[in-house]
């Protein structure tokens, strides 16, 4: 499977913020109703994958994770890290900067296949 996330520009600069800070991270996208779009951000080693998280990738050397279920609905899409303005998920990284990280995605062609 090819990498089926990726970061823009102002993505990238507020992951190198917050790695100069914390140390590795990684991404998590749940698809919850609170968090939805948010991809949540956590210090490496303080969320435990599960055994149905699938890896979509690496954005800035950091990997980004997606839950089975929301990998089933989002496997035909290309997934997007970009920043807004705003406050990020209350246990995510990016929470308190007035920037978040927000996941958009775009419809792929590449089958999805885990």
């Amino acid at each position: 499977m090819h990498d089926k996330v990726s970061a823009t520009d102002a993505a990238l600069e507020l992951l190198a913020e917050i790695c100069a800070d914390h140390g590795p991270v990684l991404f998590h996208q749940s698809g919850g109703c609170c968090d939805g779009s948010s991809p949540m951000c956590y210090p490496a080693g303080e969320f435990v994958i599960g055994e149905t998280d699938v890896l979509l990738g690496q954005i800035g050397g950091m990997p980004v994770y997606i839950s089975g279920p929301q990998f089933e609905v989002w496997k035909h899409t290309d997934l997007i890290i970009d920043v807004v303005a705003g406050r990020g998920g209350m246990f995510s990284l990016d929470n308190g900067r007035e920037r978040r990280f927000l996941t958009r995605s775009r419809i792929c062609s590449c089958g999805g296949g885990a």
